[in-house]
């Protein structure tokens, strides 16, 4: 089973294989710099878990959960 953003704990990491989403999300994903090949890390989880923030390209960006689920990673 492919594994998500979604399913990472603070200090895991991963490269992004695909991004899944429909229309806007999907574009504002790859807006966001998402994009296949892109190394992310999880910095931090909010108290209930859910927004997490997520270090790529020398940024943070904070991310929901659902939207994380979108995101595949490469097996490692």
């Amino acid at each position: 089973m492919a594994k998500t953003l979604a399913d990472l704990m603070p200090g895991e990491g991963g490269t992004v294989a695909y991004v899944g989403g429909e229309g806007a999300l999907h574009r504002h994903i790859l807006d966001m710099g998402l994009t296949p090949r892109t190394r992310v890390k999880v910095g931090k989880l909010a108290p209930m878990g859910d927004p997490m923030e997520i270090l790529l390209r020398g940024y943070s960006l904070t991310l929901r959960k659902a939207d994380a689920a979108e995101i595949i990673l490469e097996e490692e």
